[in-house]
């Protein structure tokens, strides 16, 4: 077996509140939809390794819409893999359902993958069969005791009435996505993972992928979308925001909390960042415990 390497102690990411914090809210009864723990993930390259993932935790809720978003090379694409059981992390732990991913078997981590994701990548083809209609694409992933007509409700529940016997090349960009979506209503998914399902679509189409995206929220499934896209942001609960591989900052309900490590590292959002120009920062707290990061 291939050993892991224990994560770095300092890279262990927990959320904070900047200013005006009592804390993190109290955990959920219920264990959240997606958890990772101490999550690293390096890539062997000819220069060297590279740290793609460092240190991250994050707890995703069920039923909960959540972006993940950054620059090029923030880690994004990695992270999600990890979450939809394409990849291992080097060190950490992966959940989905309460399932530890890390410490299955090749073939059961395809079989969980198989029973629990649903994922969407960016180009609307690589979703799909080409030579399946558009019912006979989702028939396919019928469980036997759900409903007959759960293919027909899915249709029509993501605006695809009218395209049962289409196939891909018959489909726009867009409601190649839509159907793609609908896979997780059929098979009884209740995790998402779409990585930029709007990169390759004009406005008319994101604005309905969009609309698919709140409906299947609306029935408890949970969709995680990494994400360039300003358009997508307002159907978001959650964004998370990625920099070198690590959490920057968390936004839920309008406000945004930065992420401290355990080794006392902060990153500060981007829109802060760029007022410390020397590099230095004044950190005031005060009598109640709020502190204030100021600029010498």
């Amino acid at each position: 077996m291939t050993h892991r390497p224990e994560p770095p102690e300092l890279l262990a990411l927990d959320p904070v509140v900047i200013e005006g914090a009592s804390g993190p809210a109290a955990a959920p009864l219920s264990a959240p939809a997606v958890r990772c723990r101490h999550v690293v993930k390096i890539y062997e390259a000819a220069s060297g390794r590279v740290f793609a993932v460092r240190g991250i935790d994050l707890d995703v809720e069920g039923g909960c819409t959540t972006g993940v978003v950054g620059p090029s090379g923030s880690g994004k694409s990695s992270l999600l893999r990890m979450i939809a059981g394409l990849e291992l992390p080097s060190a950490g732990s992966v959940e989905i359902d309460g399932i530890d991913l890390t410490s299955l078997s090749t073939k059961r981590r395809a079989r969980t993958r198989a029973q629990l994701v649903t994922h969407v990548h960016q180009r609307p083809p690589d979703n799909l069969l080409s030579h399946l209609t558009a019912a006979q694409q989702l028939a396919r992933l019928v469980p036997r005791e759900a409903d007959p007509d759960v293919v027909a409700d899915a249709l029509q529940t993501l605006g695809l009435d009218g395209h049962h016997d289409h196939r891909p090349a018959e489909l726009s960009s867009g409601e190649q996505q839509r159907l793609a979506l609908a896979r997780a209503i059929v098979a009884g998914h209740r995790l998402v993972i779409a990585d930029e399902p709007t990169a390759q679509l004009d406005g008319e189409s994101t604005r309905a992928v969009l609309a698919a995206i709140d409906r299947l929220a609306a029935r408890g499934v949970t969709v995680l979308v990494a994400t360039h896209d300003a358009r997508v942001l307002p159907h978001l609960q959650q964004v998370i925001a990625l920099r070198d591989g690590a959490i920057a900052s968390i936004t839920e309900a309008g406000t945004e909390r930065a992420v401290i490590d355990r080794g006392g590292r902060l990153q500060l959002p981007m829109a802060a960042r760029d007022a410390f120009s020397e590099d230095r920062a004044v950190i005031r707290v005060d009598d109640d415990g709020n502190v204030r990061i100021e600029r010498p």
